[in-house]
C-alpha cells in the first residue's frame, strides 16, 4: 500500500490535483469496503493507511493535507 501511495504522489506526469484525487479515491474505497462486520482491528488499519495517504497529500498540498490530518485527529 505504501509503495502505491508513493508511486501516485511522485507521478510528476500528473498535476497535483490529479494525484491528490487519486489518493483520496483510494482512501474512499478503503472506507467504503468497511462494513458492519468489520472488526475494530480492520477499522484501525484503515485509519492508519488513511494517515499515510493524508501525509502524502500534505507533501503535495500543505493546506489540504493539514485539514485532513486535523479532521482525522478529531475522531
Amino acid at each position: 500500500m505504501r509503495e502505491e501511495i508513493l508511486r501516485i504522489a511522485e507521478d510528476y506526469n500528473k498535476s497535483v490535483i490529479q494525484r491528490v484525487n487519486e489518493l483520496l479515491e483510494i482512501d474512499a474505497t478503503m472506507y467504503t469496503n468497511l462494513g458492519s462486520d468489520s472488526t475494530k482491528a480492520d477499522k484501525q488499519e484503515v485509519k492508519k493507511k488513511s494517515r499515510i495517504i493524508y501525509r502524502a497529500i500534505k507533501d503535495l498540498d500543505l493546506e489540504t493535507g493539514k485539514l485532513l490530518l486535523q479532521h482525522q485527529d478529531g475522531y
